[in-house]
């Protein structure tokens, strides 16, 4: 190369020929001898997948967390999963989700089916007052809910099948507990616990619960 243009090569420009001086041979045998031209047959490479072998690997744990939709705005969740697991699925006695059969088809389910552990603690699944504490089947005095008034939002929320731990006109606070899970294996054996949740936007009409109350899996570290 003559030196008047060796002086108008730019340093990137030299560093890319530097390069390409040291890598050509490698290039050559490896076209000329690809068998021996596997990566892991580089010392180097070799090195590094020992490196990471000898790492030990930890599995990823992940957890289920449970989100409140915001419904006015203010940036804080307005709705809580009541028992902290996921809805329930199918058994013997139908399905846990809104809107599933009940009676043949004859009706629908109204509310989301949270399963549960007889005995937890049941969080209000919104804020505000106890407007009323009633019987889940009329003749039945040992399975309770409890309903709850948001006055700001509109919106009210029956926990079903709870042994209640408030009082009508009481204040709760979103999250708070409101009482006990009571088994419901003396009226449907084998069916999975849970607590069945309702809830009524502004006008009376029910909504699906599971789209106030959503879930996704984060890494736990």
């Amino acid at each position: 190369m003559h030196a008047a243009a060796a002086k108008n090569i730019t340093p990137a420009a030299r560093c890319v020929i530097g390069l390409a001086t040291v890598f050509a041979p490698m290039v050559v045998a490896a076209m000329e001898h690809p068998d021996a031209a596997r990566p892991n047959s580089t010392p180097i490479v070799r090195r590094l997948l020992a490196e990471i072998a000898a790492k030990p690997h930890r599995p990823v744990r992940k957890e289920l967390v449970w989100s409140g939709a915001d419904v006015d705005g203010d940036g804080a969740a307005d709705f809580v999963n009541p028992t902290g697991a996921a809805p329930r699925g199918h058994d013997d006695f139908g399905d846990g989700e809104f809107g599933a059969r009940r009676d043949g088809g004859s009706r629908s389910h109204e509310g989301v089916d949270y399963t549960a552990i007889a005995g937890q603690k049941v969080a209000a699944p919104i804020s505000g007052y106890v407007t009323k504490i009633g019987y889940a089947y009329s003749g039945s005095a040992d399975l309770k809910f409890v309903e709850i008034t948001n006055p700001a939002l509109g919106y009210v929320a029956r926990a079903f099948y709870i042994s209640p731990g408030v009082e009508v006109g009481q204040t709760v606070r979103l999250g708070q507990a409101i009482g006990r899970v009571e088994s419901l294996q003396g009226h449907y054996p084998g069916i999975i616990d849970h607590v069945h949740l309702e809830v009524m936007e502004p006008g009376g009409d029910r909504v699906n619960a599971a789209e106030l109350i959503t879930s996704k899996l984060v890494a736990k570290a």
